[in-house]
């Protein structure tokens, strides 16, 4: 048997947090690979379209007030894959374009912790434009400890009180990784419920997921008289626990209510904040709450205290909107740290619209359903959805097959359909180190679809994307396209580079005593 040890920390000075840390900066980009750690909920064109909507609105309300002049900063903290960025600024784009209408100017931060992720963004490819165009930089970000914005592009650093527009701040499934205390509500007190961790011997010799898989947490309460003095800054907050809780454990967010706190000192104007996590904001959701678990996903995280964020910001003369129904996957919530927040009628307007009537949590819980049914929906369908979620490239990949199995009953329309979505998407494709080939299913799908001349585009896109992975098929079908736009020359090439592959390949042997 393992040799195991056990160790008693205080719950925000656990182990775990610093194997968070390191398996991020370790990880980088690749964290992300194949949904290690998730971001499709998060980072999908859906809810992309939901925050670039709240931030036009904000812009319209600030250009409302005369500031048109001042850009206004979009800072997103623990930006990870950069795939939610990249949707939030192009729909912001397209709106600010149709819209044709006189706005502030903005400026899009994304920052993370590893610098590795940092450096990555600078030089993804579909960030180049917007890097070109003055609108998005970047820089690393320490949550726990940073107090200013050092920009990676521009090479200027974003100082305390140098923003006169209001900073708007987003964080999706950023308040749930950070460290959080924990408390215990008992008998009209407060304790902190200490972590006592359980760790093998040979913990040093495993990787960070290694490590917190290995890991077991077991709790005990230890009286914290400190929460309930007069002089502790969160003592109204911890006073509505103490009399509307019994036998409820609390994760509270000091870490990320004073991180907010530093960042609303770099603007003269307070800040909007969006987030989205698993996070309740009603108090009935804690009482008689367990301990919390440890979620893994290669890293791990917690349920966030939407609450406590709602109720101190709320002390301080904010304005909060969090969904009036309750959440199953992920709850949206913006807070209005703002001179006169019922005077940001297009913000609040659009967070009805985009959230409260139907929002991402309502989109992504529709998906579950749809995953699970794909094979059974009709070519109409399974275009309404698309066109739902903002024509996202994941589902088309997850509905090909059903798609291709459809073509034959398909209508011109309806074939004209596919062509624009499948346009559309490949504009707002965000690549990631992921398994699959979009292109290659673009260029099948417009194959069977006999539109020879778009397909032929894709397929060589695939085909120039990954020399070493290219099946025999791809050839096959490029020498067809060829064939049926006259590009004899091409079609011979291809024919040739199929046989390649496959000497015996009967169909392509005929083609090219045709062509010769």
């Amino acid at each position: 048997m393992t040799n195991r040890t056990e160790q008693r920390y205080r719950f925000s000075e656990a182990p775990i947090w610093e194997l968070q840390r390191t398996y991020y900066e370790e990880k980088g980009m690749k964290a992300w690979n194949n949904d290690q750690v998730p971001q499709y909920i998060t980072s999908n064109p859906m809810i992309g379209t939901a925050y670039a909507e709240m931030i036009f609105g904000f812009l319209q309300d600030r250009a409302a007030k005369g500031d048109s002049t001042e850009p206004v900063w979009i800072v997103e903290l623990g930006a990870g894959a950069g795939r939610l960025a990249f949707h939030v600024i192009l729909e912001l784009c397209r709106l600010r374009d149709y819209a044709g209408m006189e706005l502030p100017p903005f400026r899009y931060v994304m920052t993370d912790l590893a610098m590795n992720n940092v450096l990555a963004w600078k030089e993804h490819p579909a960030l180049q434009s917007f890097i070109a165009d003055g609108l998005l930089d970047f820089a690393r970000f320490d949550a726990v400890h940073d107090s200013e914005l050092e920009l990676v592009v521009s090479g200027s650093t974003i100082r305390k009180g140098e923003l006169k527009q209001p900073l708007i701040l987003v964080a999706n499934y950023f308040f749930d990784g950070i460290p959080q205390e924990l408390i215990y509500v008992g008998g009209g007190h407060i304790y902190e419920a200490d972590v006592i961790v359980d760790t093998p011997a040979n913990i040093d010799s495993l990787s960070p997921a290694e490590a917190l898989n290995s890991i077991k947490l077991r709790y005990e309460h230890r009286l914290a008289p400190e929460y309930e003095e007069e002089g502790y800054p969160y003592r109204d907050l911890i006073a509505v626990y103490q009399e509307q809780l019994e036998d409820s454990h609390i994760l509270f967010p000091v870490a990320g209510l004073n991180c907010l706190e530093r960042l609303k000192q770099l603007s003269q104007a307070g800040f909007l904040l969006i987030t989205a996590d698993k996070g309740d904001h009603l108090l009935d959701q804690f009482k008689f709450a367990e301990p919390p678990e440890l979620i893994l996903h290669g890293s791990f995280s917690f349920t966030a205290n939407f609450h406590a964020f709602q109720h101190f910001f709320e002390s301080k003369g904010a304005l909060t909107l969090f969904p009036t129904h309750h959440y199953k996957n992920i709850n949206v919530g913006c807070v209005f740290h703002i001179d006169e927040p019922m005077n940001y009628f297009q913000t609040r307007l659009a967070y009805r619209r985009f959230v409260q009537r139907y929002g991402p949590d309502d989109f992504f819980s529709l998906k579950e359903w749809v995953d699970r049914n794909i094979e059974s929906m009709e070519l109409q369908q399974i275009l309404s959805f698309w066109r739902l979620g903002g024509y996202d490239a994941e589902f088309f990949i997850q509905s090909a097959r059903q798609i291709s199995s459809l073509l034959q009953e398909a209508n011109d329309d309806e074939l004209q359909d596919i062509l624009q979505g499948i346009e559309h998407m490949w504009s707002s494709y965000y690549e990631m180190e992921q398994r699959y080939d979009l292109a290659l299913d673009a260029g099948l799908i417009l194959f069977e679809m006999d539109m020879y001349e778009e397909s032929k585009r894709f397929l060589e896109i695939s085909v120039d994307t990954d020399q070493e992975e290219i099946v025999s098929t791809v050839f096959y079908c490029l020498a067809i396209c060829c064939f049926e736009m006259e590009l004899e020359d091409e079609a011979i090439n291809y024919t040739r580079k199929l046989l390649e592959l496959e000497p015996d390949h009967e169909e392509a042997i005929a083609l090219l005593e045709r062509f010769e």
